[in-house]
C-alpha cells in the first residue's frame, strides 16, 4: 500500500478539433473562442488544448431552461 494520498483523476485536455466536434462545429469556432479569450485554454508550445470540465463550464452556461408557464396569445 502507498502512503501518497490518492489524487483525482487529471482534467482530459481536449484539441480544437476534439472540441468542435463535442459543439458540432468546424474548427474555426473554437479557435475564434480561443483568440476572443471567451474560453480558458492551455498552451502547450505551440498546440492549444482547452480542459473539459471547461468546455462542460461553456456549455452549461449557454444552456436555456425550457419555459413552465405557458404564454397566453394575444388576440
Amino acid at each position: 500500500m502507498s502512503k501518497t494520498p490518492a489524487r483525482p483523476p487529471a482534467d482530459r485536455l481536449l484539441t480544437v478539433a476534439e472540441v468542435a466536434e463535442r459543439l458540432g462545429t468546424t474548427e474555426r469556432f473554437p479557435r475564434r473562442l480561443i483568440e476572443e479569450r471567451r474560453i480558458t485554454f492551455v498552451r502547450l508550445g505551440r498546440k492549444v488544448r482547452i480542459p473539459e470540465s471547461v468546455l462542460n463550464e461553456f456549455i452549461a452556461a449557454g444552456m436555456v431552461p425550457p419555459i413552465t408557464t405557458r404564454a397566453g396569445r394575444a388576440a
